[in-house]
């Protein structure tokens, strides 16, 4: 099954709950590649000797990986560490994280700067472009096993929003205004 996806509600309860509106208004993975966001599905119990990833780390070039356990028992400040996570920011490099166990939220602006939160479950290999505003967060599980992928060596610096003159937005934003044919507003 391919991931899940939809836009938020305006609401401002447990962002570890879904926050689906009410009806659902689901975001194809065709809507997400758009915005620059890629997918792929793997079966995560093979992650060690999996040749497509491999294809694809190699492919992309991303030599560097470490493994993430994000829970309240394994990460020393977890509530901090996940409010951090949840800050609304971008990265200068794409941001790679394969979902090995458990689930979580990835949120990210669409042109119209609405929030689409994606869910990412075991298997799911996710890729945001650099320059895109995003979060992350748990769900109610308040569990998941996540492996990093990087290109050299790992820059994890997050910009806050706003970030307009950052050249990784400028490019972003570029991006999208020449894949829509319109100037998009720098949101």
């Amino acid at each position: 099954m391919a991931i899940e996806a939809w836009l938020m509600d305006d609401s401002n309860e447990d962002p570890r709950l879904s926050h689906r509106r009410n009806p659902n208004e689901s975001v194809s993975l065709d809507q997400l590649a758009e915005l620059g966001v890629l997918y792929w599905k793997f079966n995560p119990t093979i992650y060690e000797n999996d040749q497509e990833l491999t294809k694809i780390r190699q492919d992309r070039g991303y030599n560097y990986m470490d493994l993430l356990d994000l829970c309240p028992e394994k990460v020393e400040n977890y509530e901090q560490k996940l409010k951090n996570f949840y800050t609304e920011h971008i990265h200068q490099d794409e941001e790679i994280r394969y979902c090995l166990e458990g689930s979580g939220y990835f949120d990210v602006r669409d042109k119209d700067d609405r929030w689409i939160r994606i869910l990412i479950k075991a298997g799911d290999l996710i890729i945001l472009p650099a320059g895109i505003y995003h979060r992350f967060t748990l769900d109610p599980s308040n569990y998941v096993k996540l492996m990093r992928l990087f290109k050299g060596e790992p820059v994890w610096t997050a910009y806050n929003r706003p970030q307009e003159d950052n050249p990784a937005r400028k490019e972003y934003i570029k991006g999208l205004t020449e894949k829509f044919g319109v100037p998009l507003a720098a949101h």
